[in-house]
């Protein structure tokens, strides 16, 4: 009785923990898609600028700072280059999560961003989403649970005691 008990606990932690996957990796990438436009319009003034006056290449245009002997126009450049190098990781990211269900998976849950991660986690809310790959999720971490657990604590019962068989009590009848 008390096996049953603990595989249904088991199983509903590991539902529960399961659902929440699929509103991670919608979170996370909404923080990523937020970022990136954000990181674009942060851009922009500088692209019309490197438009006008270098065919579009930002890289020329931090060149052009870089090379001026004035002290402002060096730390601009840093600054231009700070955001390039901000947008193509964002970039990046974004890319990515526009791949198929298990490689945002994977990406979300193994490589993230780290900064990106953080803030994701800090405030992220623990929700019950009501859609088949939610459901799936819970389903499945549900039931990987229950059975590692199980078959962890049968395996410790079976080297405890060493892989006797306890006597089948006689009948009644």
């Amino acid at each position: 009785m008390f096996m049953s008990y603990l595989r249904l606990l088991l199983f509903t932690v590991g539902l529960l923990a399961g659902i929440q996957v699929p509103g991670l990796i919608n979170s996370y990438s909404q923080r990523v898609e937020a970022h990136v436009l954000e990181s674009r319009e942060a851009l922009n003034g500088f692209k019309e600028t490197a438009e006008r006056f270098f065919n579009g290449d930002l890289q020329a245009l931090v060149r052009h700072y870089r090379s001026s002997d004035d002290p402002v126009f060096n730390s601009d450049a840093n600054s231009i280059e700070s955001l390039l190098i901000r947008n193509q990781m964002l970039e990046n990211e974004w890319q990515t999560l526009q791949g198929n269900w298990w490689v945002r998976t994977w990406h979300v849950l193994v490589q993230p961003d780290p900064d990106l991660r953080e803030e994701t986690l800090k405030g992220y809310s623990y929700q019950i989403l009501l859609v088949p790959e939610a459901i799936a999720w819970g389903v499945g971490a549900g039931l990987l649970l229950s059975l590692a657990v199980e078959s962890l604590l049968r395996l410790i019962g079976w080297l405890v005691l060493g892989a006797r068989r306890r006597p089948v009590k006689e009948s009644w009848r």
